[in-house]
Formats: C-alpha cells, sequence, structure tokens
C-alpha cells in the first residue's frame, strides 16, 4: 500500500534532487544528482535543510495543515472528469516507464481519450496560424511571406485592442470587432436569421461559457435547487460542473437503439420524476454529440425547443461539432435557426444559449482556448449580471479571440488564400469522414462490440460484451467492469480509451469512448489491436476456444 511521505521525507528526497543555494535561502535545481555546488558546502546545505524542516514546528510539533480532505470543498471532492482520469494517469506512468528503458508487448501508449486533434497530428490550418503570428508579432507585416488577405485580417484585429496589442485586456465580452464577425458568421450559417452582435461574448473555450451560465442557473435549497438535464451518455464537464455548484443531475437517456437519437418520451419521463426532488430550470443539448457522434434530426431539435416551451426550461445547446457531420444523410442544424423557424412565438421567448470553439471543427486549435456564446431572450437585468460575472476574470484570451476571428471570417473565393484554405480544410474534414467509417466497419466486425455510426463529431462509442465473469471480477476490484476492460486493455495493447462509466450509461450496458483523430494508418493499428484483445479477453472469461 503507498504511504504519503512526510513532511521531513519530502525535504530529504527534495536534497537527493537539488543542489546548491541561493543567498543561503532556496534549493535551485541542478542535473548532477549529489553534492553541493561549488559556492556552497554539501554541510551548509543539510544546514539549511534542517532550518527548513524546523520552520514548520512549533514545540517540536509539525504544525497542522489548514487545507486537508476533512476541510476541502466537498463539491470539490465530488466532481469527476474521467477525460483525464485514472485511466490516462495509468497511460502517463507506461509512458514514462517505457521512455526510462522498460519494455511492455507493445513500443508506444496511443492515447485515443480524448479529442486533441494536433496531438494526434494533424496539422495547423496555414491561414489561422498566419493571422495569429501576425497578431502576435505585428513586425511580421513586412514580410513578404505572409499574404495580404492575413495581414488585412490581423490589422483589423489588431486596430479593435488596446495599445494595438494582443498584450492587452479586451473589453470583459470580446472584441467588438470580432464580436461581429461571429454575429455576421452566424446570419451567414443560418440563412439570414438575424443574430445581434451584442449578444455575442467570446469565451475561453465552450466550457468556460457553459459553467458561466450554469453559475447564474444555479440556486435554491433542498426541493427548489435547480435542476439540470444533461443526456446520458454525457460529456464530464456537465456532472462536473453540477456537482461542484451543487446544482441535481438529471438524466435524460439518448436512445443507443436509434442512432443516440433524443427520444421526446423520455425527457418528459425524466423532467417528470426530477420535479420530485428538484426544480428543473435547464436543459443541456451536445449536437453533433459527445461522446456518441450522432447528428440530431431537424424534427428532434423542434421537439426538445417545444418541450423547453412548454415546461419553462432555459436551452443550452452545444454545438462545438457544427462543422463536424460526416453521415451524407445527415445535416447540422442550429437550434436557433429551428426555433427562429418555429415562430415569432418560441423565437421571442425561449431562453437560448448556444456554444462553439476553436478546439473542434476542421482547425482543432484547442490550445488556443477560443469560444464564444450567443444569448438569445436573456432577461435584460441577468444579462447585466452576466457581463458583471464575465468582468470578473477580465476576458478570455486575446490570441484565442483572433484565432475564433478567422474561423468565423475565412478567405473567401475571390481572395488569393482561398484556394489553400479550402484545400486544408476540405482534408481536414475529408479525413474524419472517411475514419470515421473505418471506425464503425471494424468495430462491428468484433464479436460482442456494437458500434453506432460515426455520423458527427470526433468520437466513437462502441457497446461492448463483457461476460459475468469479468463483471464479477471488476465488483471484487471495487471498480466498474468497462474500467476493468479499459484497463486491461491498456496495459496488455498500450491503448488508451475511456471507460463508458465516465460518461453515463444504461445500467447492465457497457461502452468505451474512443476518438477517431489518430491517422489512419495509426487507427487501423489501434482498432486491430482493440480486436485483437476484445476476442482474448472474451475467452479469457467466457471460457470460449
Amino acid at each position: 500500500m503507498y504511504a504519503p511521505p512526510t513532511e521531513t521525507e519530502n525535504l530529504g528526497n527534495r536534497k537527493s534532487r537539488n543542489t546548491g543555494c541561493d543567498n543561503g535561502e532556496s534549493l535551485r535545481p541542478s542535473h548532477t544528482p549529489t553534492g553541493c555546488g561549488n559556492s556552497y558546502s554539501a554541510g551548509y546545505c543539510s544546514f539549511i535543510l534542517s532550518a527548513k524542516a524546523s520552520a514548520g514546528r512549533l514545540d517540536g510539533k509539525m504544525r497542522e495543515k489548514t487545507l486537508t480532505m476533512d476541510t476541502l470543498n466537498p463539491q470539490v471532492k465530488a466532481v469527476e472528469y474521467a477525460v483525464r482520469g485514472p485511466i490516462v494517469i495509468k497511460a502517463g506512468e507506461i509512458e514514462r516507464y517505457l521512455e526510462e528503458g522498460g519494455t511492455k508487448p507493445f513500443s508506444e501508449v496511443i492515447k485515443a481519450n480524448i479529442g486533441d486533434a494536433h496531438a494526434m497530428g494533424q496539422q495547423p490550418i496555414t491561414f489561422l496560424r498566419q493571422v495569429v503570428a501576425l497578431c502576435t508579432f505585428p513586425e511580421l507585416m513586412d514580410s513578404p511571406s505572409f499574404p495580404e488577405d492575413a495581414k488585412w485580417r490581423a490589422r483589423r484585429i489588431l486596430q479593435g485592442c488596446g495599445g494595438h496589442s494582443l498584450g492587452s485586456y479586451s473589453a470583459s465580452p470580446g472584441v467588438e470587432c470580432i464580436r461581429k464577425d461571429i454575429a455576421a458568421y452566424i446570419e451567414q450559417r443560418d440563412e439570414g436569421v438575424p443574430s445581434d452582435w451584442e449578444n455575442i461574448y467570446l469565451t475561453t473555450g465552450a466550457s468556460d461559457g457553459i459553467m458561466t451560465i450554469l453559475r447564474l442557473l444555479v440556486s435554491g435549497k433542498d426541493s427548489s435547487r435547480t435542476g439540470v438535464m444533461i443526456p446520458i451518455p454525457q460529456y464530464p464537464l456537465y456532472s462536473a460542473a453540477i456537482s461542484e455548484m451543487d446544482a441535481v443531475q438529471v438524466n435524460y437517456y439518448l436512445d443507443e437503439d436509434n442512432c443516440w437519437a433524443l427520444d421526446i418520451n423520455e425527457l418528459h419521463r425524466a423532467h417528470q420524476a426530477a420535479k420530485q426532488h428538484c426544480q428543473p430550470r435547464v436543459i443541456c443539448i451536445i449536437n453533433p454529440g459527445n461522446p456518441t457522434g450522432q447528428v440530431q434530426s431537424k424534427k428532434c431539435i423542434e421537439e426538445v425547443l417545444h418541450f423547453a416551451y412548454e415546461e419553462n426550461l432555459f436551452v443550452m445547446s452545444d454545438e462545438v461539432y457544427q462543422d463536424n457531420v460526416y453521415a451524407p444523410d445527415c445535416q447540422f442544424h442550429s437550434f436557433k435557426k429551428v426555433l427562429y423557424e418555429m415562430g415569432p412565438e418560441y423565437f421571442s421567448s425561449v431562453e437560448l444559449v448556444s456554444f462553439h470553439s476553436t478546439s473542434k471543427g476542421y482547425t482543432g486549435e484547442c490550445g488556443f482556448r477560443g469560444g464564444y456564446m450567443e444569448v438569445i431572450n436573456m432577461d435584460p437585468e441577468v444579462k447585466a449580471q452576466l457581463v458583471k460575472l464575465l468582468s470578473v476574470r477580465l476576458c478570455p484570451p486575446l490570441a484565442g479571440q483572433a484565432a475564433m476571428d478567422v474561423i468565423v471570417n475565412p478567405p473567401q473565393p475571390e481572395e488569393h488564400t482561398f484556394k489553400q484554405f479550402h484545400q486544408e480544410k476540405s482534408s481536414v474534414l475529408g479525413a474524419l469522414a472517411e475514419k470515421a467509417k473505418l471506425t464503425e466497419q471494424i468495430l462491428n466486425a468484433v464479436p460482442g462490440i456494437k458500434c453506432n455510426p460515426v455520423q458527427g463529431a470526433m468520437y466513437a462509442f462502441p457497446r461492448i460484451f463483457i461476460p459475468p465473469k469479468a463483471v464479477e471480477e471488476a465488483k471484487a476490484l471495487g471498480m466498474q467492469p468497462d474500467m476493468l476492460y479499459c484497463l486491461r486493455l491498456l496495459e496488455e495493447t498500450g491503448i488508451c480509451v475511456v471507460p463508458g462509466s465516465g460518461f453515463g450509461q444504461k445500467d447492465r450496458t457497457y461502452h468505451f469512448r474512443m476518438t477517431i483523430l489518430p491517422s489512419i494508418e495509426k487507427l487501423n493499428v489501434l482498432l486491430g489491436k482493440v480486436r485483437d484483445f476484445h476476442i482474448r479477453f472474451l475467452k479469457e472469461y467466457s471460457g470460449l476456444e
């Protein structure tokens, strides 16, 4: 059993990892494992360490820590985030073991746990990086290597920044010209549905906007606490935020047998049951779906909006994968456009916030942490509170705002850079469509695995059969059966995927989520290893030959 080191042991370990002293006070890192450097003796360093160890004592006793697991905010302890959970930690340990010369039945860990396109080898969109580079280092405006289209956009963005620099703060809702570009993009996307730029708020990725809106919505105690309706399976940001804010999670189950469609009867069931112990105030929808990869039909969206209208629910529409639609019979429909087409009675009353991001789509620029939300029909006084809440965090990263601007204001056909941009965008989305089909086909050919079509987004969420013997073993180990499955998969093949229990699933069903982002070559390797492992797993726990 692992026991955490004592403070004294920590100091002793620190001594072996550091060398030298700075002004007799601090220790500085060294590449040499022992010794104390040229300026100070080993004895003097030991004295400093001893003094540091004594500094936390009073009458020979260690000072008690103010922040412990007993005093920690209980809502923080309740937060779970499977996408970067125990499986990923274990994968990191195995990676380090391999780097240090350790041997495994595989030579590398393939992390298919998270939708991080660039980490999986996707190349940046040239035009986006050109504009952000020019904004970051305006001296490049004189370089002939950068196209005039990119320079024009960079100059316009910088003119909206304080001191014409990305190093300045912007207004809390974001740079005005970028908000106007987003509004124009939404109007074009929704074929003329009006968009007011003053309803647009730049965010630090979509996650920041989602958390902000939930903070506005959560209130009450006991049976009047806010209930938040979320799809199951769901992206764990939602369950984590609900736990942190001490709201009530209200699950509605997507229909796996109908390609993860949203069933209006299930919404009514979940809402009716929740009213017994909380006050449902908000419904969250992820479309295209994460982790399930479905694209909801227009009819389904209409039913959801009618339900929200009738039950007086605030609608949160997570649309970060709106560019990621692969199935030829599917189309992205924004909740806002459908709401508009339902008529003035709906469009003037249903409260709706939709979210978008730089992290997904065809750009995959996760690290810029760019995003926006559009707020519809929010009470003006509440809107003032939203602005106040946004002002506390000052502003989203300016580089992320610039990246978001390029996504909503890309090169046009008459511009010099359009051809290259269009080729790169089409290449990314074409490859994703190919990988979505490949993943579905290979997984469905494996006995004991069933994978719905990956219509959109970046993930597959296949259902896996786990034999009763393996289920019992997992229970004896105190873990979910699909966690046991994913741990074994990682340890035997180096494939890192996330158990379905981290996203929610119906009782006695088991899944895992994997991203389709690896290259075609690596994805073929990954899927082949999953196939071979699953067959071995079934033989081991079912006694099959």
